[in-house]
């Protein structure tokens, strides 16, 4: 994997957009440069196994921490996406072939990480009749062989351009939790999320739980976008209307002037009163922070909810 970042030819559509100011981030979302040995060693089974992480697609703020206890979000199907995302900083265009021997790498990586629970992401794959469906789940098959006690946490495309067996193949494969982010409100999603649809997304969430009502399903949204409470209030509605187990909320971060612009820095206490109100709501699981992102402390996060389940079912 390649250590410098993606050229910016690689984003054609972004060199299109006007520039938005970034402003400064307040003291409660900054974080330290990534060091320590134990990111080193992260990042170098990374290279190893010639990995493509989210941590780092991504610009995540959290990687110093999550590297530095070998925590690492594996992304799959390559590093460029077919979608144009205005909050994303994954490179656009048109993507590789699959790389029918990442499975295998990933499981490796996972068990040379020790790995207790893993969190394995993709870009969106358009181009591809199942949008992945069936590289996903031949990733949990092989992860699932070489490291039978770890648990797979799933973060998938929304599939919308594929039938319905494309979503079935994967809940097949038997993933742990099933994640699909909604990622805003449904009125920003034209502007936000071009090329997706938020009911859509809801509906795709929904199905997996009548295909597997086992698994976990989980789904989060950015604020500080341009959205307000209510358009909030009612997608933790929809959501649980969807059956979803688990939320997260996190605050946007723009990744260049090229990008979406921060509307707002929501504080501490806003994201305090939103896990409040989504507990509720009757969710198992909130997380709602500043720093909060899809795979930030998933497998602590894992352990509470399945204990969570536990204790409304009454097995505690």
């Amino acid at each position: 994997m390649r250590d410098l970042k993606i050229p910016s030819q690689r984003h054609p559509e972004k060199a299109h957009r006007p520039d938005n100011a970034q402003p400064k981030k307040p003291e409660w979302i900054r974080v330290k440069a990534p060091s320590g040995k134990g990111y080193a060693e992260t990042r170098k089974i990374m290279r190893e196994h010639r990995l493509v992480t989210v941590c780092e697609e991504a610009g995540c703020p959290n990687a110093g921490e999550c590297w530095g206890q070998g925590h690492a979000t594996m992304m799959i199907m390559g590093d460029i996406c077919t979608r144009g995302c205005t909050f994303c900083n994954i490179a656009t265009g048109r993507p590789d072939e699959l790389d029918v021997f990442e499975p295998g790498r990933v499981a490796d990586a996972v068990q040379k990480l020790k790995l207790n629970h893993v969190v394995i992401t993709s870009v969106d794959r358009d181009d591809l009749k199942d949008g992945g469906a069936e590289h996903f789940a031949q990733t949990i098959r092989a992860v699932r062989h070489r490291n039978p006690g770890t648990t797979i946490e799933i973060l998938t495309p929304d599939f919308i351009r594929c039938g319905p067996e494309a979503l079935e193949i994967v809940v097949a494969a038997k993933p742990d939790v099933f994640n699909h982010n909604l990622e805003t409100v449904p009125g920003l999603y034209p502007e936000v999320r071009p090329g997706a649809r938020y009911f859509h997304s809801l509906r795709l969430l929904q199905r997996v739980k009548e295909l597997d009502p086992g698994v976990f399903t989980k789904s989060g949204i950015m604020v500080g976008l341009g959205e307000d409470r209510q358009s909030v209030i009612q997608v933790m509605e929809d959501m649980r209307a969807a059956d979803v187990d688990f939320l997260t909320i996190g605050q946007y971060l723009q990744p260049t002037p090229k990008h979406h612009g921060v509307d707002r820095f929501v504080h501490p206490d806003e994201f305090s009163a939103y896990e409040k109100a989504a507990y509720n709501k009757g969710f198992l699981m909130v997380s709602a922070t500043p720093l909060t992102r899809s795979s930030y402390h998933a497998g602590e996060d894992f352990a509470r909810l399945r204990a969570a389940r536990d204790a409304k079912l009454g097995r505690a």
